[in-house]
């Protein structure tokens, strides 16, 4: 066991050396030994204290995570038939473990004991004990014993059917590609995406071009190729994506998944005492009520549909000008970016040789440099999963280490899509460990093709800016302890914010100029052609909000509405909220549920409303550099020290108001989408 690369836990994770043959027995003698630990220690025990209690049982979590964090992520990101054997194998076991210790009496009764005594703690101690206490509910600990083994049951189900759901996703996405050897078929294509096609079909060993379901590879065929049929092919293949629909293996359909995890998720709540899985997915986060969450959905899209419409209507009268008189989902893109040209002369292709990775990345530095007083380092030689992967340091003024970060940056096959931030480890401090924060920063952005750097269009600068808002959040935090440090313990739908908030900065020119040099020249944006990506930033911007509420309507109501005896009702809900809110129609074969992982993989069931929840505070926020100076260093201190350090510590609405000096408005939102109000 000794020789186990993942039970070295003094540094950071030798990815190198990591094996799918090291994971199963490194968890299971972890589990043991914390099992065997913390039995000990409330055996032991005569009167909990925060060192005798809490410290070492952060000090066990944190190697458990510690062990379990690379493997996780390297099924992210370097998906292997065997990796994934090893990691599906220890969900269950990771699971039980968790719910046994929700469901641990003793430590249930220490923990309140603690609460209840009167010992001197700090607020952010008593923070860490009252979310604890919330949690031993939340994990069955007042339910009779036949109940707690169904919990059990239940929570050991859903966590390897939330897997199977992203692994169908990834295999099925992974299986589909398009080879084309007929260069007529790809007239308006830009030369970016001709490139990559053509790099994809050498690294397969195929003539002509290749295209996939991977996003760089999707998009561009989408907003260019003057091919209809090539556009419909390709929607049709990403939209029926491990569905009973489409031109897929059947095998890769997510149907039964969906049914059995909306069905597990309502049990699981009903086993609470909670009448859906909404309701318990709001017991941690900021909105209080499911009908709060409703009106706030309903509101925006009263708010935003008419205009929506009208966009929509105009994007027709262009395309049957055009010679399209009968405008379907497929044309959308491709048309959108016609009119977007003719209106704005901007397109996401002209302005990606203003923005190479080389000048991004220091450029974002350089902006968050001048928020928050860090400097950014990279570091040679640290192991990493990918030759691609770079490490770097984060250092205050005075030179002491505050965090650290991977980042990953190219789509690739075997790699999950989508951009995130996961946790490599969480500060901590106690009397016998001292750690700063790690994370991994994972993006899908089109990979340096020939001797070009990575360009990225303006979308992904804002993706890549959002991510590294979640990132911030995590390695700049002050809190010493890991329940509450970085992005731990804060409300679902406030977590966001500081993503959101990061965005804001690619749209304001002291921060453009930072991050874009044109790759030849080192050129940044000629003002006037800021001035048209300016006039175009909210060119379709109601629709895209109808979009997103859609999605957020649908998820939240699937949870709320769901009844055992009907089913999940996954196309009639989603068919009753397109009615609602939705303004272009999708085929009848869509199927874009069986592809939803935020909701049916990810953290966002019943709570993928977050997003807008939290872009009203992300905006509001902003509002307040936009009154004092987008690099004002008093407010880029306050939001550091109210939003950025605190974390977890105290709840999301007071740290709100102590940043803002007053509730949250939705004015700041409506204006940055050009909504009216």
């Amino acid at each position: 066991m000794n020789d186990n690369p993942l039970l070295q836990l003094e540094a950071l994770p030798p990815f190198a050396h990591i094996r799918p043959e090291h994971v199963e027995p490194a968890i299971d003698h972890l589990l043991a030994r914390n099992r065997a630990r913390i039995a000990a220690l409330l055996e032991s025990l005569e009167e909990p204290g925060w060192e005798t209690l809490i410290e070492p049982l952060e000090e066990w979590d944190d190697e458990l995570e510690r062990a379990w964090s690379p493997v996780s992520h390297m099924n992210s990101v370097v998906n292997s038939e065997a990796l994934r054997a090893a990691y599906n194998a220890c969900l269950p076991k990771l699971s039980e473990y968790a719910t046994e210790m929700g469901q641990n009496e003793a430590l249930y009764r220490a923990y309140r004991r603690l609460a209840e005594s009167g010992q001197p703690l700090d607020p952010a101690q008593r923070k860490v004990l009252e979310n604890a206490l919330r949690d031993f509910h939340l994990s069955g600990i007042d339910l009779p014993a036949d109940k707690k083994t169904r919990y059990r049951e239940i929570s050991q189900q859903l966590s390897q059917l939330t897997s199977r759901f992203s692994e169908n996703l990834l295999d099925c996405t992974n299986a589909w590609e398009k080879r084309i050897e007929d260069p007529a078929l790809l007239a308006g294509l830009p030369q970016s995406a001709l490139d990559l096609a053509r790099q994809t079909a050498e690294q397969r060993g195929h003539e002509g071009w290749l295209f996939t379901l991977d996003y760089p590879s999707y998009f561009p065929v989408m907003s260019y190729a003057d091919d209809r049929a090539l556009r419909r092919e390709l929607y049709e293949a990403y939209n029926t994506r491990a569905s009973d629909q489409g031109p897929h293996d059947r095998k890769f359909d997510n149907s039964a998944i969906m049914e059995e995890i909306l069905a597990l998720r309502h049990e699981l709540a009903q086993l609470l005492g909670f009448a859906n899985y909404a309701e318990r997915s709001l017991a941690t986060k900021m909105a209080r009520s499911t009908d709060e969450v409703m009106r706030f959905l309903e509101d925006l899209a009263r708010r935003s549909r008419p205009q929506a419409e009208q966009e929509l209507a105009e994007l027709r009268d262009f395309a049957a000008g055009e010679g399209c008189a009968d405008l379907q989902p497929w044309d959308i893109p491709y048309y959108s970016e016609k009119l977007r040209q003719q209106r704005y002369s901007i397109s996401q292709e002209e302005v990606k040789p203003y923005f190479p990775e080389t000048r991004v990345v220091p450029g974002m530095f350089e902006v968050v440099s001048r928020l928050y007083g860090v400097s950014f380092h990279e570091v040679e030689g640290v192991e990493a999963w990918h030759p691609d992967v770079k490490f770097y340091e984060i250092r205050d003024p005075d030179g002491s280490v505050r965090g650290q970060f991977y980042f990953d940056l190219y789509a690739r096959p075997n790699k999950r899509g989508g951009a995130w931030m996961d946790t490599c480890q969480s500060r901590m401090a106690t009397h016998e460990r001292c750690q700063i924060p790690v994370a991994y920063m994972t993006c899908n952005f089109t990979p340096p093709v020939g001797d070009k750097p990575a360009l990225l269009t303006h979308d992904e600068v804002e993706t890549l800016f959002h991510e590294f808002g979640h990132g911030l959040h995590h390695m700049l935090t002050r809190i010493d302890y890991p329940e509450i440090s970085g992005i731990n313990g804060v409300a679902w739908d406030a977590v966001e914010l500081p993503s959101q908030f990061m965005e804001n900065f690619c749209w304001q020119r002291e921060a453009l100029d930072l991050i874009s040099g044109h790759y030849e020249t080192g050129e940044p944006i000629p003002d006037e052609m800021f001035q048209r990506m300016l006039a175009a930033r909210n060119f379709q911007s109601a629709m895209m909000m109808v979009r997103q509420l859609e999605f957020s309507l649908f998820d939240f109501r699937i949870h709320l509405e769901y009844d055992p005896a009907r089913g999940g009702r996954i196309y009639p809900i989603l068919d009753e909220v397109r009615r609602q809110v939705a303004v272009v129609e999708a085929p009848e074969w869509n199927r874009f549920p069986h592809g939803f992982s935020h909701i049916f993989a990810g953290g966002y069931a019943a709570g993928y409303y977050s997003y807008k929840w939290a872009e009203v505070l992300s905006a509001d926020a902003f509002s307040l550099f936009e009154e004092r100076g987008v690099f004002d260093p008093e407010t880029g201190r306050s939001f550091l020290h109210h939003i950025l350090e605190k974390g977890g510590s105290q709840d999301a609405a007071e740290l709100f108001r102590a940043f803002r000096g007053r509730e949250p408005r939705i004015d700041a939102l409506l204006r940055h989408s050009g909504i009216a109000a």
